[in-house]
């Protein structure tokens, strides 16, 4: 498993632990778009000309740093996605890093709450959360049951809950058992 984490001269870098001791990290749920953060844009910091997607790898870093975890995962930045073995290999494991993560920052990049500094009502987010593109997705399933902790974050970076506050509402979205 790769993980990101910032060095000490404050650039961005990927860390291959495979084979040793995984440190708490932080990983990423969130939809693919356009202009995503690539594995082969780290070296050249090319990633911060990519803003959608650096908006999302600079909000999870952010995020972590604030719940004290030094590393995090994004797909899109630690697989190489050319590379079919590893590729495959990923895909087979990401129940488990899922699972294993500190925490899972979902990102919704399709759902606003306000920007102001009161906090966040339920009645600025809840229909572009219950419309939101994340919950069409494949992978959905297991990034919201395979991780103890699960927090919803709107493309502000604003938190608006996490999966136990939420759990009457993601079940009306999906259909997912309660007690799952």
């Amino acid at each position: 498993m790769q993980l990101l984490h910032f060095d000490a001269l404050d650039r961005l870098a990927l860390t291959d632990f495979r084979g040793k001791l995984i440190p708490p990290y932080a990983i990423l749920s969130h939809r693919w778009g356009d202009s995503e953060v690539l594995i082969e844009d780290l070296s050249s910091e090319a990633y911060k000309g990519k803003e959608e997607g650096y908006k999302k790898l600079k909000f999870c870093a952010e995020q972590a740093a604030r719940d004290e975890l030094q590393y995090f995962w994004i797909d899109t930045c630690c697989i190489d996605r050319w590379d079919k073995i590893e590729r495959s290999r990923a895909i087979n494991s990401m129940f488990q890093w899922y699972k294993s993560a500190s925490r899972c920052y979902v990102f919704l990049s399709d759902v606003s709450a306000s920007t102001s500094t009161e906090p966040v009502q339920r009645s600025d987010w809840e229909a572009l959360f219950r419309a939101s593109a994340w919950f069409t997705r494949g992978w959905t399933l297991q990034e919201l049951i395979a991780p103890v902790s699960v927090e919803f974050f709107s493309h502000e970076g604003r938190r608006i809950g996490d999966k136990a506050s939420l759990e009457r509402l993601i079940h009306e979205i999906t259909s997912i058992p309660l007690a799952a």
